[in-house]
């Protein structure tokens, strides 16, 4: 099993940094191989549709998101984390995550998907919402935990002090590797799910 954790942050061992190590604890424990990539202090231009991607396979703009791809594909699971900016994840992670779900051709079907917020105070659940939506829309179940996957704590080191955004954090993982574990055992025995040609529908 493997999952890649895509850290959204731009500060280096910040408190998003303490929720992907509380995990990652927990990952090592359930025998989960763990790959953590920073992004949120690289230069990320957002996605401007010009379709070279469905020609050559990966996006134009060859950088960090090009790096990824591989290591989503071979991935069982992704947690994609972010410090919350205005109700809303970082800009430079959203503009990595619409060229990386949008460029990747390969089938995320029953890839696990988990998100992780860390706020000061407000906006996490719209940003929790906001990153869940790549995941529903690319087949791809999403953990839960016992609460929104979410920590507080404004300076560096401050999300050290939510107990209870600690204990999400690591139900978080568990639950992660368990459907992990899970869909691997129904793949062997079931399959995937049948999947049907795309519809689509243009409102134009």
């Amino acid at each position: 099993m493997k999952v890649l954790i895509i850290n959204g942050s731009p500060r280096k061992d910040g408190n998003i940094s303490l929720a992907i190590n509380e995990m990652t604890k927990v990952f090592e424990e359930e025998g989960v191989e763990v790959e953590a990539v920073q992004i949120g202090n690289q230069d990320v231009r957002g996605c401007i549709a010009c379709g070279s991607c469905s020609q050559t396979g990966k996006c134009v703009f060859d950088d960090v998101v090009n790096e990824l791809a591989p290591k989503f594909e071979a991935a069982d699971g992704l947690v994609v984390a972010s410090p919350v900016y205005y109700a809303s994840a970082n800009s430079t992670l959203i503009a990595c995550l619409d060229r990386l779900f949008y460029s990747t051709s390969f089938d995320k079907n029953m890839k696990v998907g988990a998100s992780v917020v860390c706020a000061r105070r407000g906006g996490c659940s719209a940003t929790f919402d906001e990153l869940n939506k790549y995941f529903t829309i690319s087949n791809m179940p999403v953990a839960s935990s016992q609460y929104w996957n979410s920590i507080h704590g404004r300076e560096k080191g401050e999300a050290q002090d939510d107990a209870e955004g600690l204990q999400t954090m690591r139900v978080l993982a568990r639950n992660m590797a368990f459907l992990m574990k899970s869909i691997a055992l129904g793949k062997e025995k079931y399959g995937l799910p049948k999947t049907e040609e795309h519809l689509w529908t243009h409102f134009i």
